[in-house]
């Protein structure tokens, strides 16, 4: 099986570049398929994540005004094609630009769509971002397959070709946090999607009744350092803000919960990633994705989407009830060994075989 993943870069700290390279390398180390990925602009040098040394790396220059950017990512990716002769290619881009390939570029080859997003992305960005949605619901149609994260992800689409395939999990550590310290974690970039506006305004309270406990946030921070001068600003004392880290593990492991707060998500990568060093969660029922992953009062809290109040109502439950953080805690270890990476690969073999099957077949 020959693969090629086509995104914009590698280098980043995110959830699309974390999950990329775990997937990319079980394809190549445990299934050995040929994997090349392609990016833009040489974006795959000084990579946050690390990659098999077995997959392919191939870059197009891309830049100039939009004529002169869409030819060149036109003629890049039908020259690269041409070269590798995939048999299927993966698309990892939330932008516009990707959901056209399947009609620009010729090829024999499948084409799947990795949405890492919710729609309500768009819908934040107001015509614009609605005007792009339509487009990419018009498109969608365009791929062989189209693989959301959630089953909540898979209802913003009309599309009958969507399949649910969860991320997997980057890390199983056999320790569990002692969810005895008094830190709590968040961890996301600094933009405007995260809440962290929201959380940090509920914090003033928080650390005006919990002066003990401190607020560790991980994350790439904006140039403004918008976050950064909002808890200046507030006065606020016990909140602190970190670069992300390789080791975010490390982090997980020293905290009692995390929260998250964010407007949406794709999937929210870092509840299972906490789950699965046994610490709870608490999250807004954005979509898509928390819901999907917390099972409600068991393994962490769910709060109405942007409600506030009830966030930071949960936020002192858990401050205030170190056994029933740690109940939580076990549960949530456990439930969340349904995104080990076997399972989760396992599930993108047997698309990849359909997809296969399916063109064997007509061409017979």
């Amino acid at each position: 099986m020959k693969l090629l993943y086509i995104t914009n870069g590698i280098t980043g700290s995110g959830g699309l570049e974390r999950v990329l390279s775990l997937k990319a390398s079980y394809f190549a180390e445990i299934f050995a398929y040929e994997v090349h990925i392609l990016v833009l602009n040489n974006t795959n040098h000084n990579r946050f994540f690390e990659f098999s040394e077995k997959i392919k790396f191939h870059s197009i220059p891309v830049t100039g005004n939009p004529i002169s950017y869409l030819l060149k990512y036109r003629n890049g990716i039908q020259n690269t094609v041409n070269h590798i002769q995939p048999d299927i290619i993966l698309v990892c881009d939330d932008g516009l630009k990707g959901f056209f390939l399947p009609s620009i570029i010729k090829t024999e080859a499948k084409w799947i769509y990795e949405r890492h997003a919710s729609q309500e992305l768009n819908r934040q960005k107001g015509f614009s971002g609605r005007w792009a949605a339509k487009l990419m619901q018009h498109q969608a149609s365009k791929f062989d397959a189209f693989v959301v994260l959630t089953s909540t992800n898979k209802e913003e689409w009309r599309n009958s070709k969507v399949s649910v395939i969860p991320n997997p999990l980057s890390f199983e550590p056999q320790e569990s946090s002692s969810l005895d310290s008094k830190k709590i974690i968040a961890v996301g970039s600094h933009s405007y999607n995260k809440g962290y506006d929201t959380l940090l305004k509920i914090w003033k309270n928080i650390e005006q009744r919990y002066p003990d406990w401190q607020l560790e946030i991980f994350g790439k921070i904006d140039g403004e350092k918008t976050y950064v001068n909002m808890a200046s600003d507030l006065n606020l004392k016990n909140v602190h803000f970190h670069h992300p880290v390789p080791n975010i593990q490390a982090e997980y492991l020293k905290s009692s919960f995390l929260v998250l707060p964010s407007r949406s998500e794709g999937f929210g990568m870092v509840l299972i990633e906490a789950m699965a060093c046994g610490v709870p969660c608490i999250a807004f029922d954005c979509p898509s994705g928390p819901r999907d992953i917390i099972t409600n009062a068991a393994d962490g809290f769910l709060v109405e989407n942007q409600n506030v109040e009830q966030l930071a109502d949960k936020v002192f439950f858990l401050i205030k009830n170190e056994n029933i953080r740690k109940e939580m805690g076990n549960k949530a270890k456990e439930n969340v060994k349904k995104y080990l990476p076997d399972s989760i690969m396992k599930m993108w073999k047997n698309l990849f075989k359909n997809l296969m099957y399916e063109n064997s077949y007509i061409s017979r």
